[in-house]
């Protein structure tokens, strides 16, 4: 088959408008994800009752999600060029919707994982993908504005899921926490189908299926290890095992894909300084928050035995921060510059993680919202940060393959920081089993913090002048 020449469509951008309400109607996927995703959190604690599960196991519920997530989503650069993006966005929230209304039919732990995989399925389709729209829709000089609108209305999603969750659990049962999808996921749908042209995107080419098969291998392999590290579900030797196969397969796949034209993961793609920096630096970053939405409901409502919706009114104040970030992101990024916002968000970033590690029962619930919201301003300023620089300086023709890439990354971050969180409260317990206590959580916050803040001597490493072209700043007036 010869590649089909660029269309109209793809040759001329759209308006400011245009580009603006698709970059609206393509989040309302990640507006579901992340309502789903956080009231799960919030709701934690009474699956653990529903299904006589230890609160710390509950833990699989959400890293389910994100490994079928991150195992799936390096064919969806594929698959939305040789099918087309508007098309796979679609098909992909309709799973996602599916696995939603099967969850909350789930009737244990394991039927749970199972479903939740099927939404992640659907996830690891529609997020990428949606971001490839925005990224292809939007000029490079409208990039920021563009991934800013894409994100804010995801934003909504941490703003309601809490306190929603809450609010369901004192008036009717969890399973409505997933049925609660299904409105949100149609209308989205429906916009997507209104606003999004059909872009159209060149021939991808041959599927890379031995790359995704080995890439596969190493991230399933990689997230079960560090699921079992520590915890003395499995003997140690079948640890060492995990672990061993997960590092061969990850240097397999990288000579694989410095090899072949087509990799189903463009490893090449970190050379250039840019998207380096945000890969790793935002992975290491990841590593350190993904643990956050894990413990603190688990603080709040096990160890400061507070119920569900009150914890969800404070945890809200995350979300508040994030929403309140978003509109100035752009003027503060064009103002100090990539590098200077990356290095000191991170540092307040890293503090503001681990201060809850100190939260007991006479702490001002003033105070806790003060220091979950400020947190939540700096965390999204330092991820619209990372995910616009990413895309300074690569190619128009390898955008599907960086987001694709970015995303597995990101998803495989998040997974290991759920591990790392879990692990550290496992430690810090000890043999204390079925007792969590406020002061345990000392150990999993500071350890987040900490390696949250690993990650800013690889921004220090930035070029002053980092993403210039993309934030409206000129080299002179830099």
């Amino acid at each position: 088959m010869t590649p089909s020449p660029p269309s109209t469509e793809a040759q001329h951008a759209p308006s400011k408008t245009g580009s603006r309400l698709a970059s609206i109607a393509v989040a309302s996927a990640l507006f579901m994800e992340f309502i789903d995703s956080t009231a799960l959190s919030t709701a934690l604690p009474a699956l653990s009752t529903a299904f006589g599960s230890d609160p710390v196991h509950l833990k699989l519920a959400l890293t389910s999600y994100i490994l079928a997530l991150a195992v799936v989503a390096p064919a969806s650069g594929w698959i939305a060029d040789r099918h087309g993006p508007r098309r796979v966005f679609m098909t992909a929230m309709g799973v996602f919707l599916a696995g939603s209304v099967l969850c909350g039919f789930s009737r244990s732990l394991a039927e749970l994982v199972v479903f939740r995989t099927l939404q992640g399925v659907g996830g690891a389709l529609m997020v990428p993908v949606g971001r490839l729209i925005v990224v292809s829709s939007a000029p490079r000089e409208r990039l920021v504005s563009a991934m800013s609108w894409f994100t804010m209305p995801a934003l909504v999603g941490p703003l309601v899921g809490p306190p929603l969750a809450g609010f369901i659990l004192k008036i009717a049962d969890w399973p409505w926490i997933f049925f609660i999808n299904v409105p949100v996921g149609i209308l989205g749908m429906l916009a997507v189908l209104r606003f999004v042209p059909p872009l159209h995107q060149p021939y991808p080419g041959r599927f890379d299926m031995k790359g995704f098969v080995i890439a596969a291998t190493a991230i399933t392999s990689l997230v079960g290890a560090s699921e079992v590290v520590g915890m003395g579900l499995v003997p140690v030797a079948v640890q060492l095992g995990m672990w061993g196969l997960a590092l061969g397969s990850i240097a397999a796949y990288i000579r694989h894909a410095l090899r072949v034209e087509r990799p189903v993961l463009n490893v090449r793609l970190v050379r250039y300084d840019t998207f380096r920096a945000s890969l790793v630096g935002g992975t290491v970053v990841r590593v350190g928050l993904g643990a956050t939405p894990f413990l603190l409901p688990l603080l709040f409502q096990v160890g400061l035995g507070w119920g569900p919706l009150e914890t969800g009114l404070v945890t809200v104040g995350t979300a508040v921060g994030a929403m309140a970030c978003k509109p100035v992101a752009p003027g503060i990024i064009r103002r100090f510059g990539f590098r200077s916002t990356l290095i000191y968000a991170n540092f307040v970033t890293a503090v503001l993680t681990a201060l809850p590690a100190f939260f007991r029962g006479w702490t001002p619930v003033a105070l806790m919202v003060v220091v979950l919201t400020v947190g939540g301003f700096m965390r999204s300023m330092q991820f619209t940060a990372l995910n616009t620089v990413a895309y300074a300086d690569i190619p128009q023709g390898t955008v599907s393959n960086a987001s694709t890439l970015s995303v597995v990354t990101q998803q495989m971050g998040l997974s290991l920081g759920i591990s790392f969180g879990g692990l550290m409260l496992h430690l810090a317990r000890g043999d204390a089993e079925g007792v969590i206590t406020p002061n345990q959580f000392i150990l999993p916050f500071v350890a987040v913090g900490v390696v949250t803040m690993l990650a800013g001597p690889l921004f220090r490493r930035m070029s002053p002048e980092a993403g210039a072209s993309i934030q409206g700043r000129s080299r002179m007036a830099a």
